[in-house]
C-alpha cells in the first residue's frame, strides 16, 4: 500500500474517530494533520512543520477582514439596526399571501446582507417576528421552518466571511468579486423559498397586511437607508477598489457604530459584551484556519487532491456528472459539519476538480458557499436549524416536517447557481472585477 493511500486514511480515519468522541473540531484537524505528518516523515520534523503551518495559516492582513466584519455584526446585533429593517421587509412583503412568512424571508435577507451572520440573523428575526406569526395564527413549527430556511441566505450576500475564507484557501481569488457574486445568488435562494411560502400561504389561507399609507411608507423607507447604505459603502468602495476588503471590514466598524450612536441603542454596558463575543468567535475561527491549514499541508505534501482529482476524472471526464458528484457530497457534507471547516478542509480538495472541468474559480466560490449553506439548515449538526428552533420554542423534531418543504427551493437554488455560470459571474463582470 502507497504511503498516498496510508496517509489519506491515517488523516481522515483519525479526524472522523475524534470528531464522533466528541473532540472539538479544530483540535481533531490538529491531531489527524500530526497523525498523517508522522506516516511521511519523523515526529520532530513533522510537529514542528504542523506548527510552523499553524501559525503561517494565520499569519495573514486578509483575516483582518473576517474580524472586522464579525466585530461589525455584533455592534449591528444590537445596535437598533434590525427592527427598521424589519420595518422595511414588512412594508415589502405585506400585500402577498403569508406576508408574515415574506417579511421573515425578506428581513433575513437584507439583515444577514448587513450582519453576515445567519445565526444572528436567525436569533434575531425569530425573537421579533415568531411572536408576531403566532398572534396572526401562524403554526409555529412553521414559522420556525419559514425563518430557518431563509437564514442562510447571510451566508451568500456579502459581507460574509466565507468568501474571505474561499479566497485564502484558493490561493487569493478576487475578494470584491466572490463579495459581488454573492448578491444573486442570495437574492434567488430568498426568492424560491417566499415562492414556496406564498403556495402555503394561499393554501392556509394565512392572513394579508393591511395597505400602508404613502407617508408611511416613506417614513419606513428612510428610516431603513442609513443601515443599507451600509453595503453601498462597504461593497462599493471594494468594487470600485477604493479600499481592500480589510479596510472595508474597518469602515463597516466605524460606520455601524456611528450608526448606533444616532439611533442611540449602544449602551457604554454594550460594549464589553460586543467585544467578547468578537474575541471569542474570531478565536474559534482562526484556531480552525490555522490547524485546517496545517491539514492542507499534509494534503497538498502527499498529493491527495490531486490523487483524488484523478480518479474523480477516472471515473467520468463528464463535466456535468463531476459537478453533481460535487453537489451531492457538498450536500452530504453540510449534514454533518459546520460551514467553516467544511469549506477550510474541503476547499483544497474539490477545487483543482472544479478548475480542470473549467469551472471558474468565482463560481466555484459561489457553489461551495450555497452548498455548505443549506448544511447549516439540516440536522444532526446544523446551527441555524437548532438556533431557529430555539427561538422559536419549538422542538427540532416539529420543524423537521415543515421544513422539508423548504428543501426543494434551497437546492433548486444551488442547481440553477451550479449549472447556470451567469447567475454568479454577471455581477463581477460587470463591475470589471472578472475577465
Amino acid at each position: 500500500m502507497s504511503s498516498l493511500v496510508v496517509t489519506g486514511i491515517v488523516l481522515f480515519a483519525v479526524f472522523f474517530l475524534l470528531i464522533v468522541i466528541g473532540v472539538p473540531i479544530s483540535i481533531s484537524i490538529g491531531i489527524a494533520s500530526l497523525a498523517a505528518g508522522l506516516v511521511i516523515m519523523p515526529f520532530w520534523d513533522a510537529l514542528m512543520v504542523i506548527t510552523q503551518q499553524f501559525v503561517t495559516g494565520i499569519d495573514s492582513f486578509v483575516l483582518l477582514a473576517l474580524v472586522f466584519f464579525t466585530l461589525a455584526g455584533s455592534i449591528m446585533n444590537t445596535g437598533g439596526i434590525a427592527l427598521r429593517l424589519i420595518n422595511l421587509a414588512k412594508l415589502i412583503g405585506g400585500r402577498m399571501s403569508g406576508s408574515l412568512a415574506h417579511t421573515n424571508v425578506i428581513g433575513n435577507t437584507l439583515f444577514g446582507s448587513i450582519s453576515g451572520s445567519a445565526i444572528a440573523s436567525a436569533a434575531t428575526m425569530g425573537r421579533i417576528m415568531g411572536p408576531m406569526q403566532k398572534k396572526e395564527g401562524y403554526d409555529p413549527s412553521y414559522s420556525a421552518a419559514v425563518n430557518i430556511a431563509s437564514a442562510p441566505t447571510g451566508l451568500v450576500i456579502p459581507p460574509s466571511g466565507t468568501p474571505i475564507l474561499y479566497s485564502l484557501l484558493t490561493g487569493g481569488t478576487s475578494i470584491g468579486a466572490l463579495f459581488i457574486a454573492g448578491y444573486l445568488p442570495g437574492f434567488l435562494m430568498a426568492l424560491l423559498v417566499m415562492l414556496v411560502a406564498y403556495i402555503i400561504a394561499k393554501r392556509k389561507k394565512y392572513h394579508v397586511e393591511t395597505p400602508v399609507p404613502f407617508s408611511e411608507g416613506m417614513k419606513v423607507v428612510l428610516q431603513a437607508l442609513p443601515s443599507l447604505f451600509l453595503i453601498v459603502i462597504v461593497i462599493g468602495g471594494i468594487a470600485a477598489g477604493i479600499f481592500t476588503a480589510t479596510e472595508g471590514a474597518a469602515v463597516a466598524v466605524l460606520y455601524s457604530i456611528f450608526l448606533s450612536l444616532c439611533y442611540r441603542s449602544l449602551k457604554f454596558k454594550d460594549i464589553p459584551i460586543i467585544l467578547k463575543d468578537t474575541v471569542i468567535f474570531s478565536g474559534i475561527i482562526l484556531l480552525l484556519i490555522g490547524a485546517s491549514s496545517a491539514m492542507s499541508w499534509v494534503l497538498s505534501y502527499s498529493k491527495i487532491p490531486q490523487a483524488i482529482s484523478t480518479a474523480l476524472l477516472g471515473v467520468t471526464e463528464n463535466g456535468i456528472l463531476l459537478l453533481l458528484i460535487m453537489l451531492l457530497l457538498l450536500l452530504v457534507l453540510g449534514t454533518f459539519m459546520d460551514i467553516a471547516p467544511a469549506l477550510l478542509i474541503f476547499t483544497p480538495i474539490l477545487f483543482p476538480v472544479a478548475t480542470s472541468i473549467g469551472i471558474h474559480p468565482v463560481h466555484f466560490g459561489m457553489i461551495m458557499s450555497l452548498g455548505l449553506a443549506i448544511g447549516t439548515t439540516t440536522p444532526p449538526v446544523g446551527t441555524v436549524l437548532f438556533i431557529g428552533s430555539k427561538v422559536g420554542g419549538v422542538s427540532v423534531e416539529k420543524v423537521i416536517k415543515p421544513l422539508l418543504i423548504f428543501y426543494i427551493p434551497m437546492v433548486a437554488a444551488l442547481l440553477a447557481v451550479a449549472f447556470i455560470p451567469e447567475i454568479s459571474l454577471w455581477l463581477p463582470r460587470l463591475f470589471g472585477l472578472i475577465d
